[in-house]
């Protein structure tokens, strides 16, 4: 995995230097513990990762954020690409290339920002799901046409058959 990697990483530059002590840091949120599925919290614990904003909610993170004027304050979250598989998809660095490739993709076509949540989830059966906030799916009036129809109009469907979906 990824944080495997980092954490091997790490500890091989620890050997090297003894003085110097190599610390992981991640932005699990008090929200964040909530979330029975959040299977890396878990990792991260095993790996002795430290989790500085632990006792402080998503909302009071990104207060902090806006006052402290840092740029991405309201930017969707952005949950690492492992969770966008479903229960039983195997977690390939294809998949998650196929997840990332298909996200840019549906945030191009309907024109997102960074600021719009948005999530393709890979499902068993090689099927995707596509995740919107309501806001975006019911508020948003579209001269062309539904959300969905505009994704087929776009090819998307082939486009996800492509990537293995």
């Amino acid at each position: 995995s990824a944080l495997e990697a980092v954490a091997n990483t790490a500890t091989e530059f620890s050997n090297k230097d003894k003085e110097r002590k190599v610390a992981l840091f991640n932005g699990t949120n008090a929200d964040d513990t909530r979330d029975p599925t959040r299977l890396g919290l878990l990792s991260a614990k095993s790996f002795s990762v430290r989790s500085p904003l632990i006792h402080i909610t998503k909302d009071e993170v990104r207060r902090a954020a806006k006052h402290m004027n840092l740029p991405n304050w309201n930017y969707a979250a952005s949950p690492c690409l492992r969770s966008r598989l479903a229960l039983g998809v195997e977690a390939t660095e294809n998949h998650l290339k196929a997840v990332n490739m298909a996200e840019e993709r549906v945030r191009k076509v309907l024109t997102l920002d960074e600021t719009a949540n948005l999530r393709v989830r890979m499902l068993s059966g090689q099927r995707a799901m596509v995740e919107l906030d309501k806001e975006q799916i019911y508020n948003e009036k579209r001269s062309d046409g539904s959300i969905e129809d505009l994704l087929r109009r776009e090819g998307f469907e082939e486009f996800c058959r492509d990537l293995g979906f």
